[in-house]
């Protein structure tokens, strides 16, 4: 037992070193030679075959001959031999003969390193009978195969005559590594990799021997440091602007490839500007003690512009339909602001492929754009371009063959070509693509999805088939998750929506990566896919960048209902890595104070079931009364189905009423005067299917909420409070955002209790219609004047957001709101609606979302129109 258990342990220590030198070797089987009175020719290459499968199995790669590979290895001498094996990049050479004497038969073999000038080693093996041939193989196989692995070990890797250079970027870019097989063809690698640096201008090996095997030392000669970097020849831009773009720096070591890619980057400069005859080269000045001047060199030429763009051959469409499609304009008037006439060659490629594209997806099925003829004449610049556009095709049957994993019709009705008069390759793309989907859906990750075009010459109509293979059904092999440091697994995978073991879907894992990014917990996401163990399986690799999820924020500012107002917060919305929010905010006006603190747990019992509790204190300074609330709210909420939950909650309120104008303040506020305490229960189904909780670029958030207080729960407040809110967030154009808005609500008293004023609905403001005053808009007390807000209410808004500064997140909006609120025994109109429309900014600045908007009043009730002013506000973005 006790020396099987060694056994054990010394093969499980030796087994990375044979996995090593296994991986690390290659060698190349020639046919062997048969010397026989009977015709064996065909055991030339059976004993080819079979060495070569003995020595595969032993885990030594087995290579390709070159071609045309040599059928006779006589006459060849060994430097032929080594020559094939480099050809090939093989690290031996095998070959070898087969000669019957008699009964017997005997099987030689020579081994040559590709690499060395060390002579073959022979081997061989004696039998008798054919039957017996294979076993000699075999044993002469495994005899090859010990010679192969009896190579020298690689003990330690050293670098010397580095100064600057560390010597960790050295072994780096080398093969040769401690505990690898000592292969002279990685040594001639290393040497070209280190020298492919370019700090070198010298590089040496010495390999020697030790007990524990070889030491092999780089010796490295660095080139000189760079002292000074000028620049001559130049007169569009000055030096400083020049020296800006270089990535050669004094101080550095002198680095061959940085200058030709500096040489490159000036020349570029040039070009952008229209220089495009520059010419630039460096000059190295070696001085003493090791060091160099570098001078980069310019020959300006002139400048020059386009002049003229052609068409040769087209004949389908016109040069100025063409010429509107390209980025590349000829030199106008206004080219000094316009900046036409100038020629990038990069944009100009791009107009190609423009061009190409607009062909083909106008049934140009064989049109053909060659590439521009660029031609250069006293400062002008002129572009030629010929088109081959032939006959234009429509489309004509569309079929789809196959593996179906969906009835024909079914998948046909999916595809958009069909409904296409011309043949067009950018709606084929989307086909493909939407097929693909289909098939990940449903499980089959590598579905081979092609389409067969079967051209008409006669009636020019394009057949389409779209030809799939399904391919294996693919299941989840493993999910890893790197870069969260914070943030625990749990969190991420329960938003993924996938699970191990589980069949692939490509919907699904789209929609996973999409609930991260809802998250906000990352700043980037990185999703790769690469296939498992085996070819029915998946690794789903995901590397998460966490950005900071815990806010300390002070601050003040002013907005149109408090004036002067004061703020301070601490939040985490990510506490512990658990996903759970912690929040505890005050803020501080001229009218109103609030104090909050309230916590989230999302996920309670690991199911989507969230719940969280508030605690608050109000206290808000109205026109004829103060109130002063002092409560608390328990939440729950529970994801039934797809993008939606539903939510309950509790909330206990005690109001206090006081410092009532009994001279002005309504006699609805005049009941409420001192203490009220509700017990209100809400209800609310939301279905928020935005790609993002802040800025939000596509997507809705619709939902409707249901409030009731008093009977049975008691108090002195009583209501039942309805409203239905609708918002919408298209896509545009140029990273520009639609947004539409409705909201329409309804409230009535309770049989038992009172309904506060506070509980109707009043618009105006940044919240609703935008331009008028906070609570502005609302039914009046007939005999104070005094607002006392509506029972019923409907408000739409329409936006339409663009990036001022992307990277930042600055983006302005333009806007129009309508809304008002009705009293009671008041129909809702839709012509008696306010209206205001106007401008602003937006920000979503380190310590939250800033909105500063202008609107202007658009009805003509009270003598109002063309009135409006500054909104100011932080908070949630609306």
């Amino acid at each position: 037992m006790l020396k099987q258990c060694f056994l054990t342990i010394v093969f499980l220590l030796l087994l990375p070193v044979m996995v090593m030198a296994q991986e690390n070797l290659r060698a190349l089987v020639l046919p062997f030679q048969v010397h026989s009175h009977q015709d064996l020719e065909s055991l030339k290459q059976q004993l080819q075959s079979v060495v070569s499968q003995q020595l595969a199995e032993r885990g030594i790669a087995i290579v390709k001959p070159p071609m045309p590979a040599p059928k006779e290895t006589t006459g060849l001498a060994l430097r032929d031999f080594r020559n094939l094996g480099s050809e090939v990049g093989a690290d031996f050479v095998i070959w070898g003969s087969f000669t019957q004497i008699g009964k017997g038969y005997s099987l030689d073999a020579k081994v040559l390193e590709s690499y060395t000038d060390k002579s073959p080693q022979l081997l061989y093996v004696e039998g008798e009978g054919t039957e017996n041939i294979l076993d000699s193989v075999r044993s002469l196989a495994k005899d090859i195969s010990m010679q192969i692995l009896e190579l020298e070990k690689v003990a330690k890797v050293v670098v010397s005559g580095n100064k600057r250079i560390e010597s960790d970027a050295i072994t780096r870019v080398i093969e040769t590594k401690s505990n690898t097989v000592y292969l002279t063809r990685h040594i001639r690698n290393d040497i070209k990799a280190i020298y492919k640096m370019g700090y070198f201008s010298d590089v040496r090996v010495k390999a020697s021997d030790t007990p524990e095997g070889k030491v092999v030392t780089f010796q490295v000669q660095e080139r000189e440091t760079i002292r000074h970097i000028g620049v001559r020849g130049n007169r569009k831009f000055d030096e400083e602007e020049i020296k800006d773009i270089l990535s050669a720096k004094a101080g550095a070591i002198v680095n061959i490839n940085t200058f030709q890619n500096d040489i490159t980057q000036i020349e570029n400069l040039y070009k952008k500007d229209g220089y495009h005859n520059v010419k630039a080269r460096y000059d190295i000045e070696s001085l003493s003690d090791n060091r160099a001047n570098i001078d980069f060199v310019i020959e300006e030429g002139d400048k020059a512009f386009v002049k003229a763009i052609s068409f040769e051959g087209n004949r389908a469409y016109d040069d100025d339909k063409l010429k509107g499609l390209m980025k590349t304009k000829e030199k106008g008037f206004f080219s000094w602001l316009t900046s036409s006439g100038d020629l990038d060659r990069q944009s100009l490629e791009q107009d190609i492929s423009k061009i190409t594209a607009y062909y083909h997806n106008h049934g140009y099925i064989q049109a053909r754009v060659a590439a521009p003829r660029v031609t250069y004449e006293q400062g002008s610049i002129y572009i030629d371009v010929k088109i081959e556009d032939g006959p234009q095709f429509s489309v004509g049957r569309v079929d789809i063959e196959g593996d179906l994993v969906h009835p024909k019709e079914e998948l046909l009705q999916k595809l958009k070509i069909s409904a296409e008069q011309v043949y067009n390759r950018e709606i084929l793309r989307e086909d493909l693509l939407n097929l693909a989907d289909i098939y990940s859906d449903n499980g089959y990750a590598y579905a081979d999805i092609s389409p067969r075009i079967d051209k008409d010459m006669e009636q020019h109509k394009a057949d389409i088939t779209y030809v799939i293979g399904k391919g294996p059904l693919v299941y989840f092999e493993k999910i890893i998750i790197t870069g969260n440091t914070k943030t625990r697994d749990k969190v991420i995978r329960r938003q993924l929506k996938i699970y191990e073991q589980e069949q692939f879907s490509g919907k699904r894992l789209k929609r996973g990566t999409r609930n991260l990014y809802r998250l906000d917990y990352f700043g980037d996401l990185k999703v790769n896919t690469t296939q498992g163990s085996t070819r029915d399986k998946m690794v789903v690799n995901l590397d998460v960048t966490e950005k900071p999820t815990g806010a300390f924020s002070f601050g003040g500012g002013y907005s149109s209902v408090d004036n002067l107002f004061a703020m301070v917060s601490i939040s985490q919305r990510n506490l512990f890595g658990r996903g759970q929010t912690l929040g505890l905010q005050a803020q501080l006006g001229s009218r109103t104070s609030t104090y909050t603190f309230s916590f989230t747990e999302p996920w309670l019992f690991d199911i989507p079931l969230s719940a969280g509790f508030d605690l608050y204190n109000t206290t808000k300074d109205y026109d004829t009364y103060d109130k002063d609330s002092l409560g608390g709210t328990l939440r729950l909420g529970y994801l039934f189905w797809d993008y939606t939950r539903a939510y309950f909650s509790y909330n206990y309120d005690r109001a206090d009423i006081e410092n009532v104008d009994e001279s002005e303040a309504s006699s609805s506020i005049k009941e409420f005067k001192g203490i009220n305490v509700s017990h209100t229960i809400a209800s609310t189904l939301r279905r928020d299917t935005r790609d993002r909780i802040f800025n939000p670029t596509e997507g809705s958030d619709n939902s409707v909420t249901v409030k009731h207080a008093g009977t049975p729960f008691g108090g002195d407040i009583g209501f039942t409070k309805y409203t239905a809110n609708s918002k919408w967030f298209i896509p545009l154009f140029w990273d520009t955002v639609g947004m539409l808005n409705g909201r329409l609500g309804f409230v009535h008293s309770d049989s038992v209790g009172k309904l506060p004023t506070w509980e109707r609905f009043y618009l105006g403001g940044m919240s609703t219609v935008r331009g008028y005053d906070w609570r502005d808009i609302s039914p009046t007390d007939p005999a104070t004047g005094d607002e006392i807000g509506g029972n019923k209410m409907m408000q739409f808004n329409a936006e339409f957001l663009f990036p001022l500064v992307k990277e930042s997140g600055l983006r302005g909006v333009l806007f129009y709101d309508t809304g008002n609120a009705y009293d009671n025994g008041e129909d809702l109109s839709f012509g008696d609606l306010r209206q205001s429309a106007g401008y602003g900014f937006r920000w979503y600045s380190p310590i939250g979302p800033i909105r500063l908007e202008y609107g202007y009043i658009l009805d003509d009730k009270e003598g109002r129109k063309g009135e409006g002013g500054w909104e100011f506000s932080m908070g949630m973005a609306f």
